[in-house]
């Protein structure tokens, strides 16, 4: 996995991983249009292995996962991920 943690969100590459290893939903796709990208922005809503909610937000391209932001979520996000990731 390619890509930068922004050292504000506190998330380390460990629970990164985690998250993807964890994850019980599927991707859902950030089609704001001030947020759409090619190949299509994707996210989902899982938890580390000590039980810490994040939000990963990543692109796939050419094989590979480019890491865009990851960060606890909010309740909205929480909400939309519950009703249309699960």
């Amino acid at each position: 996995m390619d890509g930068k943690l922004d050292a504000k969100h506190t998330v380390t590459p460990d629970e990164v991983d985690q998250c993807f290893d964890n994850k019980c939903g599927v991707n859902l796709i950030d089609d704001r249009e001030n947020n759409r990208t090619d190949p299509p922005t994707l996210w989902f809503i899982a938890e580390t292995n000590r039980g810490r909610l994040l939000k990963i937000i990543y692109v796939y391209r050419d094989g590979n996962i480019y890491l865009k932001s990851a960060y606890e979520p909010g309740q909205v996000e929480i909400d939309i991920y519950e009703r249309e990731g699960k």
